[in-house]
């Protein structure tokens, strides 16, 4: 009974770590239909390991405070945080 926990703990492995990240439910999916195949197995690892991209806020038309790192919404001059021009 320990040695079937410790397989499905093991089998899971990639869904445990990949729990928090905004593709969790792509990852225990994966981890699920093609973790059987070793090949599966070490995908859905790499994806859980692997940093989550953002959007850059320079891409969304944010700007970033130079003073306190807060990002500023678009068209604004004064930093909402700390009040330092962007």
């Amino acid at each position: 009974m320990l040695h079937l926990a410790f397989g499905l703990l093991l089998y899971f492995l990639p869904s445990i770590i990949g729990r928090d990240k905004r593709d969790a439910a792509s990852i225990f999916l994966l981890n699920l239909l093609l973790g059987w195949t070793v090949i599966g197995w070490i995908i859905a690892l790499i994806w859980a390991v692997s940093a989550d991209h953002s959007t850059p806020a320079f891409l969304t038309g944010h700007r970033y405070c130079c003073q306190c790192g807060a990002i500023a919404g678009p068209g604004a001059h004064f930093c909402t945080a700390c009040g330092h021009a962007v």
